[in-house]
């Protein structure tokens, strides 16, 4: 495991909430409020960015006082400021499901082995995970692939890899067949 490996963003900061310093927290855990367990919150370094005093649930997220924003202006220059936890203190995933930060840089190749690209990142818009997948041979950009059981049938965490069959017109013409 890398060094950027070892912390995990788990929430961020989505601006000020009120006028006496608290920060609107956007939570990343399955069960929201379970952000709480991991702070203080850290950096990608690992340094302390957010200690929170005390914190009650809003609409869309946390309202939170922290030793941090002693003001509005202090909590609004704390907008997207993006809350990590140590890896080792996070639970172990399910079978089948994977922290985002896994599958990051991972290779995409299709069932009869032909590579796709890498995966750049991890998207949500609603309707469900994304891997955004780049360096695709001879495709320019990158394109999306349904994290799904259909569309990515295995993930192989040891061989750092996502074996896929992408919906028909999914991956870019330099990722299909000749």
């Amino acid at each position: 495991m890398s060094s950027t490996d070892q912390y995990i963003c788990i929430g961020a900061v989505a601006g000020a909430f009120g006028v006496r310093g608290e920060v609107r927290v956007k939570s990343f855990t399955e069960t929201p409020d379970d952000i709480f367990d991991y702070a203080p919150f850290l950096d990608e370094a690992g340094a302390v960015v957010l200690s929170v005093v005390s914190w009650r649930p809003i609409k869309d997220g946390f309202a939170v006082f922290c030793d941090e924003a002693a003001s509005r202006e202090d909590a609004e220059a704390m907008k997207s400021v993006r809350l990590h936890a140590a890896r080792a203190r996070l639970p172990a995933p399910d079978e089948e499901e994977f922290y985002h930060a896994d599958l990051i840089g991972m290779a995409v190749k299709r069932l009869d082995g032909r590579d796709l690209g890498l995966v750049r990142a991890v998207q949500n818009y609603g309707a469900g995970d994304l891997l955004e997948v780049h360096e695709t041979p001879g495709a320019k950009g990158s394109w999306f692939l349904p994290f799904t059981k259909a569309a990515a049938p295995h993930v192989d965490l040891a061989k750092r890899e996502v074996i896929a069959d992408p919906p028909e017109g999914v991956a870019p013409e330099g990722g299909e067949s000749a």
